[in-house]
């Protein structure tokens, strides 16, 4: 079934709608921290590792570590022995310290707020670079990670495979009050009720809405 634009804006608004009456509007980070080179960090950390596996080892790592110039002058195979359970462990460790360094020598001990200082950074790719812009600086601005790609594929918002080809298009489709929210809500949903191995697709509040689910019927 082909859907007008117009019709799609009316489903967009419709999927917002009941994302915000399930989850609520607040904007809450999965990651803890109390600093953002910390939520930097964690981020980093976050790459092919649970969110609550990083909130255990950051949880020792910080207090460890309590500053940038910590991690800068950190040893790079006991910090990579720190880190060891996030996995990839060799590359984020050098990253991280490389990263730190960064952050003292260019930018005063601050994690920059401007997407292309994020992305010149070690270890920084635009997910990265989106969930501190987000999060620290409340710019709006769509984190597209495997949760995000499946399920906006899913409910027909995105064609594409590519992350940032996915952000495009969703920021054309999302208003940008709901950027932010979009990676909150959809990473509840993916870990709760349209997981990746097991949709439960009847006991989803979208499925009216979703393509996938057979809920739009021409």
């Amino acid at each position: 079934m082909r859907e007008s634009k117009k019709a799609r804006a009316e489903r967009v608004d419709a999927i917002l709608a009941r994302l915000d009456a399930e989850y609520g509007t607040e904007y809450r980070c999965y990651l803890d921290h109390e600093t953002p080179w910390q939520l930097l960090i964690a981020v980093i950390l976050s790459a092919q590792c649970t969110d609550a596996r990083v909130n255990i080892v950051t949880k020792e790592l910080f207090k460890k570590y309590r500053s940038l110039e910590d991690f800068a002058a950190a040893e790079l195979s006991e910090l990579e022995q720190d880190i060891h359970s996030t996995g990839f462990y060799h590359m984020k460790a050098k990253n991280i310290i490389s990263c730190c360094k960064d952050l003292v020598e260019k930018h005063g001990g601050t994690v920059p707020r401007e997407l292309s200082e994020l992305t010149a950074l070690a270890g920084v790719g635009r997910k990265t670079a989106n969930v501190i812009r987000g999060n620290v600086y409340d710019d709006p601005s769509i984190v597209v990670d495997t949760h995000v790609k499946r399920i906006s594929k899913k409910l027909g918002l995105t064609k594409a495979d590519d992350p940032e080809k996915v952000e495009y298009e969703l920021m054309e489709v999302l208003p940008k009050d709901h950027w932010i929210l979009w990676n909150i809500h959809i990473i509840t949903l993916g870990r709760t009720i349209c997981t990746a191995r097991n949709p439960k697709c009847r006991q989803c509040f979208l499925r009216e809405l979703c393509p996938s689910a057979g809920g739009m019927k021409g």
